[in-house]
């Protein structure tokens, strides 16, 4: 017996090898094996279904770029190492459920680029394994309820280039690891608020070319450990309200070829670990002074092809880490020193593309070219015309101050001017300035109130300088300043604005009114319909005034003498009877007498 076993032995281990080198040496026609990675690449093979002959112990399965049309449950049930299962670009039209439950190992799978409509529930059940979805790509309309909820350890979800109009509020029920979602080429007109507040974890959420055109309130409530938030291509998104951001606390924040027309620093107000912010490609116009010192932390900012025509002083006021600048291709004429917090920090500059003023403005960036690095496209001047196509990196040192050149502004006709108008007239104060740079225009008013060009409302500066004041109030009178200034300097000048109250023009009108009726009334008669307060009027009236009082105070003292006189004849004389005290003997004597006095009364 024990030689019978030991004869056995042999021929049962060429047995099991035997088995082992045929089911790895086995590979469906048409195909390409490999052993050592256990794969089978079926790629472009124009196969109509799953093929035959897939070793079991496969663990990478690519089957994409051919002609299957739909996955049953019995396509993958022999095959259950499979780790990576590619399906992508074929003509799936359906998925029936339970068609993935024997795939355990599964860890990817790819179902990119088919036709499917619909997916429907029961179709990742027991794919409790699985890391990485992709069902990009199809004519997917909706995504109903629980349809993920299998999917325990999932991290990675693409569902873009879809026809997908709703998004059901428990959809994404289950997805407790999930980090990083694609939305995108869908028909969606809203954020998916309620079926995203699902998604405690995510960390990553790119949203890209939608028709959204309004965030709402509160539009990313609950993912509270998101991280990277990119908004991209929406052309209908116009603006950013103060809490559409409310509740993330983010450290990437992308919102590009949108509408925006101004900078949202409400929105970010409450973003201090905010490290990369990225507005490219909007209708951003200018960033304002001190409206970003909120974000401490900021390292990157990129504005390229925004439409910027300045940006202030002190714009970037409170970032002291700032270490990249993009502003490339835009309408800056300068970027002054004056708008960083910290310039000798600054690493990266690009502000090519831009029709630049080489004037004493931007001496600092020259002396500084050979510090900051400019990326691959040297910026170059514009103005003025010696300067014009010359790229920075040919300014000479030593030349720099012959080079760049500033001159302080001069106000044109600079004299003391007197405007008049009428209470409720529109009223025009001009002022324009020559100077390089262009000087600009403020107004300081008699209340020392200062007006710039962002005013708007009833007072307004225009950008050729001008002030215009509507509605006038009689309060509006006084003397304005109008201030030129430039980094060379600053020039003034006075414009003093009469308002003329309608009370007293009211006045004077009604001497002239003229029955509408009658025959022989003619606006030819009517004399100028603008009055003053002259002398004449003045004296009138105090006469009038004086009369009036006089007339007045005549009356009562006549009334007091009609009432003295009247009825009851009344006693003029009272004699009176005075005994002083005593106070002597000498008194005592004369106090027996008395004294006597007449008063008379009127």
């Amino acid at each position: 017996v024990l030689y019978s076993a030991f004869n056995l032995a042999p021929l049962l281990g060429l047995a099991l090898v035997g088995v082992f080198l045929g089911s790895t040496l086995a590979c469906p026609s048409r195909c390409e094996c490999s052993a050592q990675s256990r794969s089978v690449v079926c790629h472009r093979k124009r196969l109509p279904s799953i093929p035959e002959g897939i070793p079991i112990e496969t663990r990478i399965l690519d089957l994409s770029k051919n002609r299957i049309q739909a996955i049953n449950p019995d396509d993958f049930a022999a095959y259950p190492h499979i780790e990576e299962l590619d399906l992508s670009g074929n003509i799936i039209a359906y998925v029936e459920p339970g068609a993935f439950n024997m795939l355990y190992s599964l860890h990817a799978l790819s179902l990119k680029s088919n036709r499917i409509k619909l997916l429907s529930l029961g179709v990742f059940t027991s794919l409790s394994n699985l890391t990485t979805l992709d069902i990009s790509d199809n004519k997917i309309v909706i995504l109903v309820d629980y349809m993920f909820q299998d999917l325990h350890n999932l991290k990675t979800l693409e569902v873009g280039d879809n026809e997908l109009v709703y998004i059901s509020h428990r959809a994404f029920n289950g997805l407790l690891a999930l980090e990083s979602l694609t939305l995108e080429r869908c028909n969606l007109t809203a954020v998916p608020t309620d079926a995203l507040s699902h998604l405690h974890n995510l960390v990553s959420l790119h949203m890209r070319y939608l028709n959204i055109g309004t965030l709402h309130p509160y539009s990313f409530k609950k993912l509270f450990r998101l991280r990277h938030l990119e908004i991209d291509s929406w052309p209908a998104l116009a603006s950013l309200p103060a809490n559409a951001l409310h509740g993330l606390n983010l450290t990437t924040l992308s919102i590009t070829n949108t509408n925006l027309s101004a900078f949202p620093y409400q929105a970010l107000r409450h973003m201090p670990y905010l490290t990369h912010l990225n507005l490219s490609h909007c209708r951003v116009r200018t960033v304002e002074g001190g409206l970003l010192q909120d974000l401490v932390r900021l390292r990157e900012l990129r504005l390229a092809g925004a439409q910027l025509h300045s940006v202030e002083p002190y714009a970037f006021q409170g970032l002291r880490w700032l270490r990249l600048l993009d502003v490339s291709h835009n309408r800056l004429e300068t970027l002054e020193r004056g708008v960083f917090q910290a310039p000798e920090g600054l690493e990266v500059l690009q502000i090519n593309g831009n029709p630049l003023v080489c004037d004493c403005r931007l001496m600092w960036l020259l002396q500084k070219r050979q510090a900051v690095s400019f990326g691959e496209e040297q910026p170059e001047c514009s103005t003025p015309e010696g300067n014009r196509g010359r790229p920075f990196r040919e300014f000479k040192e030593t030349l720099l101050s012959y080079y760049v050149t500033c001159t302080k502004p001069k106000i044109r006709e600079n004299r003391t001017q007197l405007v008049s108008v009428e209470e409720g007239q529109w009223a025009q104060l001009s002022c324009s300035a020559d100077g390089t740079p262009r000087p600009t225009i403020s107004w300081v008013t008699p209340r020392r109130r200062h007006l710039t060009s962002r005013n708007q409302g009833r007072v307004m500066v225009h950008n050729n300088g001008s002030l215009d004041i509507k509605a006038v109030e009689v309060q509006d009178g006084g003397v304005y300043v109008c201030v030129a200034s430039n980094t060379a300097g600053n020039d003034t000048m006075m414009v003093s604005l009469a308002v003329k109250s309608l009370g007293s023009l009211y006045a004077n009108r009604t001497q002239y009114s003229v029955d509408p009726n009658s025959t022989t009334a003619n606006s030819t008669n009517l004399p100028n319909t603008t009055f003053g307060l002259d002398l004449k009027t003045i004296l009138v009236s105090t006469a009038m005034g004086c009369f009036a009082f006089l007339g007045v105070v005549l009356f009562c003292f006549l009334l007091l003498f009609v009432w003295s006189r009247g009825k009851g004849k009344h006693k003029n004389n009272i004699d009176v009877e005075y005994v002083p005290r005593a106070g002597g003997a000498e008194g005592t004597e004369q106090s027996s007498a008395g004294r006597r006095f007449n008063v008379k009364m009127i």
